[in-house]
């Protein structure tokens, strides 16, 4: 049957399109089903928990070819292919319950972001007569598809079950990348684990400051808009989002924890200052992780930011998500006078590059391959600041010199040592709940932050394909 699927597409007869089965209707399962239905494909059979069926058969009453169905035995039984959309912790749980039931023949693919455990349910309930070919889009389900990586992993199939799965996926037309499953979840650790460490624990600190950063007007304009944003748009999803990422995946742990002892160690030389060659230290740990991650292959490139000023124009706060309902002020709010370049000592940035460099992490390898967006966005910030000459001298000087800020930074490196611990620990309770706390600070702020977020992402990645094409013609 699959060698009949080559060519197969939304617009091929009824009888010759396969069904495709979702199991799991969260944020990114909801996400497919759109993109599915409006490409025209006919034959979509979705389901979630058997308690939520009356509610979700009502919710897609009329929906172009989806169906909802009671649970994962009917659409396991039903489909052609197979996309289990649940959270990593619980994958083993749900393909033990619903595995049995797939249909002979059927490719079966899992959309979780750390794929050592969804491999091991795979291999363990699935039918050896089911086909494996697993996916993951590395962006959000707020995220256009359109032009992102979205892997594929042929782990157990025919070449004619490979074809199938990017007939199906086509319609959303993002750029397939192949890999491995132990391949993903490297490459998922290098460009996402730290940088949500870095994000979740600029939140925390912030949280417990009991204040925002963009209205102390300390911390505005330029890289203090990306930092900000993107901070808000990751604690406005789902925790399961990132706690799978970090908790299951080995060498998540590994550079989690790697960020937190650079972000220590920078911090405990910024305190020495002068005492005990302490300056001398920082400044040269500074320069020799410049020098790793930003060496003379990265200057050969076009810059991802060629200027703060295109993140300018998303500063939160200009346009008021509802003018209607006030947004709510920092608990401690201070407003001084804004200095749109105060210098400050870009911590989580140091840290990050720091960071890469003692993992010997090359993070341009995986921009082309598989960057999310904001993982672009931040490596694009961090390239600004650590190829500026100028700018990298008034960071290293506002560390060893400025007072103003230590005590930020301070709360950052407790932060970043917190979600470094709870990783380890292997709690999701324990993360769930710091991320809820963090969280609760920035209520009302979210939807503001989400349509800046999206529109700051969307303007990014419009100047990549420029910069791309750029660097295709060197």
């Amino acid at each position: 049957m699959l060698g009949s699927w080559d060519d197969v597409g939304p617009d091929s007869p009824l009888e010759r399109q396969p069904t495709i089965g979702l199991i799991g209707m969260g944020a990114m399962g909801r996400m497919y089903a759109q993109y599915l239905s409006k490409a025209g494909w006919n034959k979509i059979h979705v389901c979630d928990l058997p308690t939520k069926y009356e509610k979700l058969k009502a919710e897609y009453n009329g929906v172009p070819g989806v169906t909802v169905l009671p649970d994962g035995h009917a659409v396991g039984r039903s489909s052609d292919f197979i996309i289990y959309s649940v959270e990593a912790e619980f994958i083993e749980r749900v393909v033990a319950e619903y595995g049995p039931s797939t249909k002979l023949g059927a490719v079966v693919a899992g959309q979780t972001s750390v794929k050592a455990p969804e491999k091991i349910a795979f291999e363990k309930y699935l039918p050896q007569d089911a086909q494996i070919v697993s996916c993951h889009s590395l962006h959000g389900p707020s995220v256009s598809p359109v032009g992102q990586p979205l892997i594929l992993i042929r782990h157990r199939a025919s070449p004619e079950a490979l074809g199938l799965v990017e007939n199906v996926l086509r319609s959303f037309g993002s750029r397939y990348v192949y890999l491995s499953y132990a391949e993903h979840d490297l490459v998922t650790a290098n460009t996402q684990a730290v940088t949500h460490a870095a994000f979740l624990s600029m939140g925390t600190a912030w949280a417990c400051m009991k204040a925002y950063p963009w209205e102390q007007g300390l911390y505005v304009g330029g890289i203090e808009t990306a930092k900000v944003n993107i901070t808000l748009r990751i604690y406005s999803n789902k925790w399961h989002v990132y706690a799978g990422l970090a908790i299951l995946n080995p060498n998540a742990k590994i550079q989690i924890d790697q960020y937190a002892e650079s972000a220590t160690e920078l911090f405990k030389l910024m305190l020495q200052g002068g005492a005990e060659g302490g300056e001398q230290r920082f400044r040269e740990r500074v320069e020799w992780a410049r020098s790793i991650v930003f060496g003379e292959d990265g200057k050969k490139r076009t810059p991802i930011l060629l200027s703060e000023d295109v993140l300018d124009r998303f500063s939160l706060g200009r346009t008021p998500a509802s003018p209607s309902v006030p947004l709510p002020p920092s608990p401690h709010t201070s407003v001084i006078g804004q200095t749109r370049n105060n210098a400050n000592s870009h911590l989580s940035l140091l840290a990050m590059v720091d960071c890469w460099a003692h993992l010997k992490i090359n993070p341009f390898d995986h921009l082309a391959l598989a960057a999310t967006p904001i993982f672009r966005l931040f490596l694009g910030v961090a390239e600004h600041l650590f190829r500026s000459q100028k700018m990298l001298d008034s960071a290293i000087h506002s560390a060893l010199c400025d007072t103003w800020h230590r005590r930020d930074d301070l709360e950052f490196v407790v932060a970043a040592r917190g979600w470094s611990q709870c990783v380890s620990f292997g709690s999701f309770d324990l993360y769930h709940r710091r991320f809820e706390e963090t969280c609760a600070f920035f209520e009302g702020r979210f939807e503001e932050a989400g349509v800046l977020g999206s529109e700051m992402i969307k303007a990014i990645m419009e100047n990549e394909k420029v910069r791309e094409a750029q660097d295709s013609k060197l």
